[in-house]
């Protein structure tokens, strides 16, 4: 199913529009033939969420922890559906919360991300320990990543992380797996945000639909 009204394409607002993601978030709203850019909210643009909310269907948040709960939360007493990227804070506190509106939130939203955590999890039923290394731009301000923790979730054992906050990275992560005389490395790189893109719009067009909220993890979107 489609989250696009019967009448026209999905109407997306974007929450922390200004930042690297949220513009190229924009750009591929624009650049997809079923959704409208309804809105673009962030403190440097002078515009709160808010302000664009009854004109949207759905909205797509990478804002910082501290904020996204509290943008999910108002979608959801809006019945707007809300696409989170935004990691750090726990969508279990929107457990019970009324209002009509789905939340979907992701980790990641590469579908090799994905990929790379659904092997990640296979390969620790087999091998002795794991330890999982994520490497990051440097205005990241969460360590460790969602991704790593989702990865390291999903994982047997207890799989330590260690996180790097470098200039020149986007989003990397190794998971190392050993046992006697092996070792297995499953690697993940996100070049470029572009490589984002398709996992978010997929989301876009699927949370209207989601049999429960909130949901996280795009796997429940793509197996």
């Amino acid at each position: 199913m489609s989250t696009a009204p019967a009448s026209g394409p999905i109407r997306v607002g974007v929450a922390g529009a200004a930042g690297r993601m949220g513009q190229t978030v924009c750009e591929a709203v624009e650049g997809a033939e079923d959704m409208a850019l309804a809105g673009r909210a962030d403190p440097a643009l002078g515009v709160e969420l808010a302000e664009i909310l009854r004109d949207c269907d759905v909205v797509v948040d990478f804002t910082v922890h501290g904020t996204a709960s509290a943008n999910a939360r108002a979608c959801v007493r809006a019945g707007v559906h809300a696409v989170v990227g935004t990691t750090g804070w726990d969508p279990a506190e929107l457990a019970g919360e009324g209002g009509g509106g789905n939340v979907f939130v992701a980790p990641n939203f590469a579908i090799g991300a994905v990929l790379m955590m659904r092997f990640a999890a296979q390969a620790s039923q087999y091998m002795r320990r794991a330890e999982i290394i994520e490497l990051h731009h440097d205005r990241k301000l969460d360590a460790p990543s969602g991704t790593a923790a989702r990865t390291a979730e999903l994982m047997d054992g207890d799989v330590p992380i260690h996180s790097v906050r470098l200039p020149g990275l986007v989003a990397h992560q190794e998971v190392i797996l050993g046992d006697v005389g092996q070792t297995l490395t499953i690697r993940h790189d996100s070049t470029d945000r572009t490589s984002f893109m398709p996992g978010v719009l997929l989301a876009i067009r699927r949370v209207g639909s989601l049999p429960q909220s909130p949901v996280v993890g795009l796997e429940h979107l793509l197996f």
